[in-house]
């Protein structure tokens, strides 16, 4: 995979990218618990077809630099990297494609600067404007205590759970959530039991699917462990952001989100199994008024584009070639 790395001054922090080809300028932001290399499949099928394909790791995760402050995480914040990181490329507008933490950043950015972004794509997470997530004070009465983003929300706990051992977390995250998950009545909520840790609520695999390998998650737990035991404090800082987003992002109610976009999700995600998410899904036409896909993949858990990366790139080049 001939990817090109390098460090990029945004926003006033250092964030590290990962670029492969010439043309249009696309934008692939990853979620939790990633980073760049989550996208490893997308990169050649773009680049040979046209395009200029650039994955950051996100503020906080990976190479990239990882700022000390909680608030420094805020979805607004996550928006300017965006919209600094396409001014630093030297490009005037870009195609933003996210997934799971990534896809809100996305919308969120197609959101508030739509003269920047030529089109945006969604993989597992739907728009759920203006903040993009339910906050804590609302999922906790949902879900309880355990939800994982309530689990969150104290920081250091999960934090230190997770470094302790980043290959056995990923081993068990990433199963845990795909579409070959072993346990068999479907896509589940992640909770954690009072008495467990966030690690310890997944069950160990005892082999790994074919669309993962030990090299892949020995090259996540090597970039994550670059911070040390703050490893997963950047990435846990933006589920403690989700309720400062609520107000944050209220100037922005009752928008929609008016650029081209496509959504992608599998049935076997997480996501799916939310309240409310099936409704949000039904009517994304009134969120989204230029929706130009909502496409579906039987089977697929949440790690979209890793699960299905024929299928997804399929998508995502038919969808660019619409756009073009």
């Amino acid at each position: 995979m001939n990817v090109e790395h390098e460090d990029v001054e945004v926003n006033g922090i250092r964030l590290h990218v990962a670029e492969q080809g010439s043309g249009p300028l696309v934008l692939l932001l990853h979620g939790f618990p990633e980073g760049w290399y989550s996208w490893r499949h997308q990169f050649a099928p773009l680049a040979e077809a046209g395009y200029r394909v650039v994955a950051p790791d996100q503020r906080g995760y990976g190479r990239s630099e990882r700022p000390e402050e909680v608030t420094d995480y805020s979805l607004p914040r996550l928006v300017g990297d965006v919209v600094a990181l396409i001014s630093a490329l030297g490009e005037e507008r870009a195609v933003l494609v996210g997934h799971d933490w990534g896809a809100p950043v996305a919308w969120a950015t197609a959101l508030m600067r739509p003269d920047l972004v030529r089109g945006v794509v969604g993989l597992s997470v739907p728009p759920l404007v203006p903040a993009m997530m339910p906050s804590p004070s609302v999922t906790r009465h949902i879900y309880g205590e355990g939800f994982y983003q309530v689990y969150f929300q104290e920081r250091g706990r999960a934090d230190a759970e997770m470094a302790a051992d980043p290959a056995r977390f990923l081993r068990r995250v990433l199963v845990g959530a795909s579409g070959d998950d072993p346990r068999p009545d479907g896509p589940r909520i992640w909770t954690i039991p009072e008495g467990s840790t966030s690690v310890d609520s997944l069950p160990e695999p005892e082999s790994l699917p074919d669309w993962i390998t030990e090299e892949d998650i020995a090259v996540f737990a090597r970039e994550h462990a670059l911070h040390g035991e703050h490893a997963y404090t950047g990435p846990l800082d933006w589920y403690r952001n989700i309720e400062a987003n609520q107000g944050l992002m209220s100037p922005f109610q009752g928008r929609t989100i008016d650029v081209p976009a496509l959504y992608m999700v599998g049935t076997m995600d997480l996501v799916l199994a939310m309240r409310g998410v099936p409704e949000l899904r039904s009517m994304l036409t009134a969120i989204v008024p230029d929706l130009r896909g909502d496409v579906t993949l039987p089977g697929c858990g949440h790690w979209t584009q890793q699960e299905r990366p024929a299928e997804v790139n399929t998508a995502l080049l038919d969808f660019l070639a619409g756009l073009d």
